[in-house]
């Protein structure tokens, strides 16, 4: 396992990172555990959960919390919590009171202590806003993640789906108010939306800010799940959870993205899956793409990118198809995947 440096923390992180969305929804709590297990005998140091993943994917109400209840549980079984970098997210509802959601004082703090009981540890390596938001001044909300660092509640904080104006507000104003700074951001990026390359990347390399992808194979999409004018598989993210986000996926020039994939595996005699986490990785700026496996054997097959890296001429020949700073399909920003996924409760900038 390569180990590379978590922004300017000093923390040393595995090129991988165990995304937990699936436990306890997609993914029985078995599997879940026996992922878990697997993850960190690979060498894996980094688990991301979330206050609301676990839930049901038919019904985004049901289950909130279980992946978080299963990843304790795992850690405590395994008695190797003190060397995971473990990560969490608060910003999502989860409840119906019109204030169980947002990032406001009150419902950050109720909710990391309410992880803290799920996770069973005393504390949060790196503790994460899900999601910005207009409702609340980020001032606000950095003073009440401030308290949670300065109570010895949580190590670090981070954002997910920040834009790079919003993050270097935020740096701003931890300046200017002598507040704990965000460490670190986690942006969808993959071949078919490559827009944090034109200003989120670059910041985040400027600043000293680690960055973590979310959805590194675009849900599956690029690991050669889905083809043309076949049905989408039921039991797949884009037949169930994000199902309204298929029409903008299942386009020619999503296709033509996936043939170069699939061609390049093939001649490399690697998986698709493989072969995109590579192009991840190797992308400047990326820290430690997140990969959220719903099967050991998907564990298994992510694990196998760790050993390749790929030429100029492959690079080159996804450039044609994926240009540099633009988007195939868009899920980075307020037209994408960010912002459409959740369902009402979504705030827009």
């Amino acid at each position: 396992m390569d180990y590379r440096p978590f922004g300017r923390t000093g923390v040393k992180v595995s090129a991988l990172a165990l995304g937990c969305m699936n436990f306890g929804g997609r993914a029985s709590v078995a599997d879940s555990t026996a992922i878990i297990h697997a993850a960190l005998a690979a060498g894996i140091n980094v688990i991301d959960t979330a206050n609301v993943y676990g839930h049901d994917p038919a019904n985004f109400a049901v289950g909130r919390g279980r992946s978080e209840e299963i990843v304790g549980a795992a850690l405590r079984e395994s008695g190797q919590r003190d060397r995971i970098f473990l990560a969490s997210k608060v910003h999502f509802p989860m409840g119906d009171d019109v204030n169980a959601a947002g990032s406001s004082r009150r419902h950050i703090i109720a909710q990391c202590e309410a992880s803290l009981r799920r996770l069973q540890t005393d504390w949060i390596d790196l503790y994460q806003l899900h999601h910005p938001t207009n409702e609340v001044p980020i001032d606000e909300t950095l003073r009440a993640l401030d308290d949670l660092v300065r109570r010895g509640l949580v190590r670090y904080i981070g954002s997910s789906a920040f834009a790079a104006w919003q993050l270097v507000e935020s740096l701003w104003v931890a300046k200017e108010y002598g507040l704990n700074r965000f460490v670190s951001e986690q942006p969808p990026y993959h071949m078919l939306d490559r827009r944090p390359e034109r200003e989120l990347l670059p910041m985040a390399q400027t600043y000293g800010m680690a960055v973590m992808p979310w959805s590194p194979t675009a849900g599956g999409f690029l690991a050669g799940a889905y083809r043309r004018s076949q049905p989408i598989p039921v039991d797949s993210r884009y037949g169930g959870f994000w199902k309204t986000a298929a029409a903008s996926h299942f386009t020619e020039p999503a296709f033509a993205v996936l043939e170069v994939v699939e061609r390049l595996s093939q001649e490399r005699g690697c998986s698709m899956v493989q072969l995109a986490l590579a192009w991840c990785r190797q992308q400047p700026g990326i820290t430690c793409p997140i990969i959220g496996p719903r099967t050991l054997a998907h564990l298994h097959d992510a694990l196998g990118t760790l050993s390749i890296t790929l030429s100029a001429e492959e690079l080159a020949q996804i450039d044609r198809v994926a240009p540099p700073g633009r988007a195939v399909v868009p899920y980075y920003g307020a037209d994408g995947m960010a912002w459409t996924s959740w369902g009402p409760h979504q705030h827009r900038w």
